[in-house]
């Protein structure tokens, strides 16, 4: 699979993270490193405990990493999440919870697919 075939899965725009890292070699590092970064388990547990500041802060971190590399799916449903939470709206936060999982997994599936094809290469 190539960084673009990946982008496509995620939802997300290749060439707007070129645009930002002027470098393929960089977009592959930082799409590598995405899923170990700990923010969305903290955005699930942070919601858990009806800690609204913790969450905001996880949601937050999600949104603006992939804004930088033009996960724009993700960046979207984290958006709305961010501002959910910036209102302190846990009870509709959590409500929007399976829009955010389920393009977090989406995105997560597409970068450890494109993690394996480039283990092999």
């Amino acid at each position: 699979m190539t960084i673009e075939e990946c982008y496509k899965m995620l939802g997300g725009d290749y060439a707007d993270a070129i645009g930002r890292l002027r470098s393929e070699r960089l977009v592959c590092k930082f799409v590598l490193k995405f899923p170990s970064d700990g923010s969305y388990d903290l955005l699930l547990r942070s919601l858990s405990e009806q800690n609204s500041e913790e969450a905001f802060r996880a949601a937050h971190t999600i949104k603006g990493m992939c804004q930088n590399l033009a996960f724009t799916a993700l960046a979207n449903s984290s958006s709305v999440m961010t501002e959910l939470l910036r209102k302190g709206d846990l009870k509709g936060a959590e409500q929007y919870l399976s829009v955010v999982s389920a393009d977090y997994e989406r995105t997560v599936r597409a970068i450890e697919g494109f993690g394996r094809s480039t283990a092999g290469a």
